[in-house]
This record gives structure tokens, sequence and C-alpha cells, in this order.
């Protein structure tokens, strides 16, 4: 049985899957991989539903990673279209499919699982696996993350990844992302004393430790940058004191840093680095209230080196495309912090021109282009490892 793209994304579309709610996206995706032979498992933590399907038992395993949720619509009376009704529109350059997550990512989905229907499952020299999450666009404490721990506890067997998430920048195939930065949030609070601002002996204001902390922070230079990667920054997203009056010295002030980092770094050794410069500055000032720390981890940086799955990537890219894409690690965080303990993977999506906006929209013609990658990919793949 072979599955045309746009219908299954089309499907897809209609389940209006915000985060956490699931709408029956999994059920949809389940049933169409059942029809090709796929062994699935519901792995369902907390409130997230999350998918691990295989086809065959042999190595080596080629899994497909992506996530089902997507973000709110917003107002959806400033869109063209329904949001969730997956509308086929006509425009200057040819059809596109309009609707939330037709970017990010349930066309990547549909593309994949399009392309392994076209593959008989007694022609596949191994297996095909899809580890599907409905927990990235949220906090993603109960998605990728847990089922790759689960997986790894069972002894599962995963050799290589391609994860779905909208890659290209401009035109489709100008991407594939083999690396991202880590990312690190810290929450600092000062408590000191409050008092009249009159009488400052009497008080203990929080507000110029935590501003010498911030601008001593914000001054180090964490390093020059890895092989592939650009320099590692900090940057201060808030300071917050909660004081309406003029005259009042504050009890507390609080802030929050990001930190996006390259493979120098790791979240807990940034952590150790913000922590002995709180220390250090207590000292220096002699401050006698009390300062803390939060560190809140989203994920390490990942790199996979270019080798023959990269090139089995870019090769795939290429075949369709005529042109060899850029190898990158621009952009956010996403699910491949998580994937990197179970195996190597790289990234290869859409064109993230329109993800997470209003008319959200993806090009037919780049849906089936995308389609024909995977397909090329997966015949690559078998071509290379089995």
């Amino acid at each position: 049985m072979i599955l045309d793209v746009l219908d299954l994304a089309r499907d897809l579309i209609r389940r209006p899957s915000v985060t956490p709610a699931d709408a029956g996206a999994m059920d949809t995706l389940q049933r169409a991989l059942e029809g090709l032979g796929f062994h699935c498992r519901r792995m369902k933590f907390g409130e997230i539903e999350n998918l691990y399907a295989r086809r065959g038992t042999g190595g080596p395993n080629l899994c497909f990673a992506g996530h089902t949720d997507v973000v709110p619509a917003g107002d959806a009376a400033a869109w063209t279209h329904d949001p969730f009704a997956a509308e086929v529109a006509g425009g200057d350059s040819g059809e596109v499919l309009v609707g939330r997550g037709a970017v990010d990512m349930k066309g990547a989905i549909a593309a994949f699982v399009a392309a392994a229907s076209r593959i008989a499952p007694e022609d596949q020299k191994g297996s095909i696996s899809l580890l599907i999450t409905g927990d990235e666009e949220g906090p993603a404490k109960d998605g990728t993350g847990k089922v790759v721990q689960a997986l790894l506890a069972e002894g599962e067997r995963v050799d290589h990844c391609i994860l779905g998430e909208p890659t290209c920048a401009q035109t489709f195939g100008d991407q594939v992302k083999i690396g991202r930065r880590g990312s690190l949030n810290a929450q600092i609070e000062v408590e000191g004393k409050q008092g009249h601002v009159a009488y400052p002996h009497k008080a203990l204001n929080p507000i110029p430790l935590l501003v010498r902390l911030l601008a001593k922070l914000q001054d180090q230079v964490l390093d020059e940058g890895y092989p592939g990667f650009p320099a590692s920054n900090l940057e201060i997203t808030t300071i917050d004191v909660g004081n309406p009056t003029h005259n009042l010295i504050p009890a507390r002030a609080m802030a929050r840093v990001n930190i996006r980092f390259n493979p120098h770094h790791t979240m807990k050794s940034l952590a150790n680095w913000m922590m002995m410069e709180c220390g250090a500055m207590v000292q220096e000032q002699e401050f006698t209230g009390q300062v803390s720390l939060e560190p809140i981890p989203t994920g390490d940086a990942f790199y996979t080196e270019p080798g023959p799955f990269v090139e089995v990537v870019a090769g795939a890219v290429e075949d369709v495309t005529g042109q060899a894409p850029a190898l990158t690690t621009t952009g956010g965080i996403s699910d491949a912090r998580f994937i990197r303990s179970l195996c190597p993977v790289v990234e290869f999506g859409l064109v993230g021109a329109t993800m997470h906006a209003v008319d959200e929209q993806v090009p037919v013609k780049e849906l089936r282009d995308l389609e024909a990658v995977y397909g090329r990919l997966i015949e690559r793949y078998f071509a290379a490892f089995a």
C-alpha cells in the first residue's frame, strides 16, 4: 500500500494536537504505520502520548524522529484558512498546504511515512523505525527524552537517526543540521533587607550586588568558538525587583540568564562556573545577605562528525535538489539533544520560514520533494550500512 504524502499530512493537521493535547494525532499515525507492517508501541508518560514503531528485526536500524504536537494557532481570525482544516490553496508558485503543523512538523512525518510506504517489507535490508513524541513544543519532560531512556534500558538498538525538523533556511535543500548549541537557563536571586532609602544603613540593598554579578557574568568570554559552532554567549533576559515605590529599598532582586553554548561546555560545567562567581561576588562585596542560583537545564550541545551517515543524508538531498546542502549547527535546540545518547543524529526537513506563524504553509511540491529525499536517504542508507 503506497500512501499519498499530501493526504496523510492533511489527516495529521486536522488533529489539533496543541501540546499537551493529542487530539487523535497518534491514532492517525499509528493506523497508517500498522497498515505498512510496522509494529507500534504507545509509550505514555504523564499525559503525553509517544509512539515507537519499527518494521523489521535485524540491523541496521534507521530511525526517523519527530513530533505531532504543535504550538497554538493564536488568533484564528488572522488566518486566511482555518488553522486545522488543512486546506490546499492556490498561489502564484503553485499549490500550498496551509495549517498549523504543516512545516513544524507534521509535513515531515507524512513525508517519511509516505517514503517508507514505497519500500516493500521484503525488500528492506534492515529495520526502519519512528520515534514520535507529543511533547516537543512544550516542556519536553515526558517526550523524546523518556522514550530514549526506555529504549536504552530495554537494549533496543538504533543505529542512526534522521530528525525531521524544518532545517532549510531559504530554499529547500540548502541546509542539513549536524549539530545544535546547548541551552542553559538560570535564575539568580539576591536577598537583602528592606528599608527606607533615607536610612540605607538600616537596610541591605540587593540590587547593587546583583547588577555587579550580572555585569561580571556578561563580560566573561566563554570561548572563541568551536569547529562548526559560533562562540558561546550569555544573555540577561530579565531583571525583576517588584518595587512599586521610589523611597523603598527592596528586600529581594531577581534576574534570569540564558547561555547558548558549543561543545566546549556542558550544562553542569556552566552551572558550576556561575555558582563559583556568585560565591566570589559575595566575598568581594562582603555581602551579608543571601545569594542563590537555580540552574534550569534545557540540553547540552550535540555534534555529529561528518562521515558516512552525514554523507548519506547530504547525498540524498543533492540527488533530489541538484545542490549540495550546507552542513550547519545554527538555530535553537531540538530533540536531537536527547537522541544523541541513543545514536548519531542528523536533522533535515522543510523550509522553516512560516513555522509557528499565522498561515503556516508548505508548497505541495516541496512536501513531495521531501518525500523523495527521504526515499533516497533510505535507499542510500541501507546500501551503505546493511
